[in-house]
């Protein structure tokens, strides 16, 4: 084998990162062979399994030798109770083991320690019949246990979507990390290292190419590639990811290519086919591409301008092969639909674009390559890569991982889905603006779109204008109410602490959020702290935005997020809890009425937001969609038309009546006879089976061609204004 590409522990447990995939699939096309793993679910399903645990438990057995929690204690008492139920847990989270679920909510099959404390009401959460969902969250609360137990006893690093992120984020100098690597291996490394060691013994390949997206997978990939180093010293070992994408953009301590011999930034697919091309002696080192690497004992970068990058339309559709599909754990951590697509389910990753068609958000490293430059996928091309995966993984749920998936290719995606009959689930990213009608809404709910993800950011229209987000606060709240009407959940994320942010503004932001949920169009959110980075605006330009970065020589690692003073000199720290203790109430439906001051234990200002802010937002009347542009598209069946005759006052005439069979309903129209005929027949030409695409000027010179007029007022009225309940859209 050429290529072995992995993910180190710990991503996500419900599905594969999916930058292997990404990569794998490239390496197709070149016929460059290769073997992915995700080593994170592979660890954790040696951890959490009968014999794993029963190592465990007598590890920390003779481990422990100081004062441990009650907590732990509890666990380390009743960890038969855990040995023997933990691999039936573990096919039930799987899909393997559905009626499980029946003693699982027993709630006295499973040992129970402290997370099961904050466990939410079960009954008030999931109803009588949600009882696979109510088990998910109840075996996601005894393996949060476990894991709490091995964070105290066995290792401090130990977390299921991370390990040992706090020395990736303290990363501005490698020192840290490099002690860390040279103390033996911890229970979980000794994992790793077990599954690593099989793996490369199977594989035998010439570049080991690890993707670390977050801090929490740095560690695991150092300890990797120290193992594969000392192990298979002719093997060579790239890195590249999210993570060197953003901080190592100026790495120069030479004792990270002990463990690494390169580097990679940005796109992947260049830059790992000259490495090959260099490991193979096909090319010089100058022919590297982005990619740094230890020359005469300094860190140098190469870049070969000459060679561009790979168009989207050629890198190949994602290859999940090799990819342990059938094992990754579903897990439901909190009770609210939308928060949980994030833990459960298996979804294929991909993008509709790569980069971000806006691209000028001040808080976001818009200057680097993945965001700043926008090239969109054709809608064709993106089913074509569906259809694929659906054939070679089984599942048929999406996750569009874009910056911002755009509008006009989640409309023509959505429309092709619909041609090809297409079924699947899928959600994204997005951004909340104003194209996002309510036809549009419907249009991506029929196509299968379940949920979207968006910034509100710090919910102030002067902070929103400043960040140059493009949106309000009151915008926000119509394209959410669109979103929910059609049916489709949505989730909000929410910033503070943003340069030049008063109390007042976190406050009254908070009210925003407060309104939002009451008002029902927003389902899930989540507060994040404003981070400073290098490459955003704000980093780039901090005097603008009152921001004194302190002044230091540069570090030799990580060097992405900035120390800095806002000149406030507001302690935005403090706020946090109470954000997000409000915001886990707001997301259950719960204390919508409580005072916002209740959430914190310090005195904080009256909003000064009116309490029907939003109320009144969403009353507000919005303009149709009707330019002559415009795109019209009929989803529904085709009508049953009969002629029927009406009388008033002794008079008699004949009218037009369609009526409309959908999904969940019966739906009539009754026009003129003539009026009819033209609309039974225009419904055929604006199907979305049609390989055309009708504009509403194509529609109105049909119209009249049939020698009827006024067409406008025909058009505006409500008969047909009603209609996009069966199908009839105006995009």
């Amino acid at each position: 084998m050429t290529v072995y590409l992995i993910t180190p522990p710990f991503t996500q447990l419900n599905t594969p990162y999916p930058a292997t995939a990404y990569l794998k699939g490239f390496l197709n096309t070149k016929n460059i062979s290769s073997f992915q793993s995700d080593l994170g679910i592979e660890v954790t399903i040696a951890l959490f399994s009968k014999e794993g645990l029963q190592q465990l438990f007598d590890t920390a057995s003779k481990c422990i030798n100081q004062e441990i929690s009650d907590n732990a204690a509890r666990i380390l008492a009743l960890q038969n109770d855990y040995i023997n139920t933990i691999d039936d847990v573990v096919l039930f989270l799987q899909g393997k083991n559905p009626t499980l679920a029946h003693l699982i909510c027993k709630r006295d099959f499973l040992p129970e320690a402290k997370r099961f404390a904050q466990l939410d009401d079960l009954k008030w959460a999931f109803g009588s019949m949600g009882i696979q969902d109510k088990a998910k969250h109840i075996a996601t609360m005894y393996l949060e246990d476990l894991s709490d137990f091995i964070s105290e006893c066995i290792d401090p690093h130990f977390g299921f979507s991370r390990y040992a992120e706090r020395l990736g984020r303290s990363a501005n100098s490698f020192d840290e990390l490099y002690k860390a690597l040279q103390q033996p291996l911890t229970y979980i490394d000794e994992l790793l290292i077990a599954i690593l060691a099989k793996r490369m013994h199977a594989v035998q390949p010439k570049l080991v190419a690890l993707s670390v997206p977050f801090p929490g997978n740095l560690y695991t990939s150092l300890r990797c590639a120290q193992w594969i180093k000392a192990n298979n010293p002719a093997v060579k070992v790239a890195m590249g990811g999210g993570f060197a994408n953003t901080e190592l953009r100026s790495v120069s301590d030479a004792r990270v290519f002990e463990f690494y011999d390169f580097i990679t930034l940005d796109d992947g697919e260049a830059p790992i086919e000259n490495l090959l091309s260099f490991i193979e002696g096909k090319s010089s080192l100058e022919t590297l591409k982005r990619t740094f690497t230890l020359v005469d004992g300094k860190v140098t970068y190469f870049n070969n301008h000459a060679c561009a990058d790979y168009k989207q339309g050629q890198v190949g559709t994602p290859d999940y092969s090799d990819l342990l599909l059938d094992k990754y754990i579903s897990a439901i951590e909190i009770a609210n639909p939308m928060h949980s697509l994030w833990s459960d389910g298996r979804w294929n990753k991909l993008t509709m674009a790569h980069g971000c068609y806006w691209g000028k958000c001040t808080f976001c490293d818009i200057s680097l390559d993945y965001i700043q430059r926008y090239e969109p996928i054709n809608a064709q091309v993106l089913c074509d890569r569906i259809e694929a995966i659906i054939a070679q993984t089984g599942h048929s749920g999406f996750h569009f991982v874009d910056e911002a998936a755009p509008p006009s290719l989640m409309r023509a995606l959505a429309i092709e889905i619909l041609r090809r009959k297409l079924v699947v689930s899928w959600w994204t990213n997005i951004r909340f603006e104003k194209s996002f009608t309510l036809d549009l809404c419907l249009l991506l709910k029929a196509s299968g779109c379940i949920a979207v993800s968006g910034g509100l950011e710090v919910a102030s229209d002067r902070l929103l204008e400043l960040i140059q987000k493009g949106v309000t606060v009151s915008q926000v709240a119509k394209v959410n109410r669109n979103f929910t009407e059609a049916g489709i959940m949505v989730h909000a994320y929410l910033m503070y602490g943003f340069p030049t942010q008063t109390i007042q503004e976190t406050v009254d932001s908070m009210e925003m959020v407060r309104q939002m949920f009451k008002a029902g169009v927003l389902q899930s959110a989540f507060w994040h702290q404003f981070a400073l980075t290098t490459h955003s605006p704000v980093g780039m330009n901090p005097t603008k935005y009152g921001v004194l970065i302190e002044e230091g020589k540069l570090g030799t690692f990580a060097n992405n997020d900035v120390v800095y003073t806002d000149k406030t000199g507001i302690d935005h720290d403090a706020f946090g809890f109470g954000l997000k203790k409000s915001l886990f109430n707001y997301m259950h439906s719960l204390c919508l009425d409580e005072p916002l001051q209740s959430w914190f234990e310090f005195k904080i200002p009256k909003t000064k937001i009116p309490n029907d802010f939003i109320t009144n937002a969403l009353l507000e009347i919005e303009p149709t969609n009707d330019k002559p542009t415009s795109k019209i598209v009929w989803l529904g069946n085709l009508p049953l038309v009969e002629e029927i005759i009406k009388s008033k006052k002794g008079n008699q005439w004949v009218v037009a009546s369609l009526t409309f069979q959908s999904k969940k309903e019966t739906f009539n129209v009754k026009i003129s006879r003539q009026e009819g005929e033209w609309l039974a027949s225009i419904l055929q030409k604006l199907s979305i089976n049609n390989f055309k695409t009708y504009t509403l000027q194509e529609v109105k010179s049909d119209y009249e061609a049939t020698g009827l007029e006024d067409f406008e007022l025909f058009w505006d009225n409500k008969p047909i204004n009603t209609m996009n309940k069966v199908g009839l859209l105006r995009l």
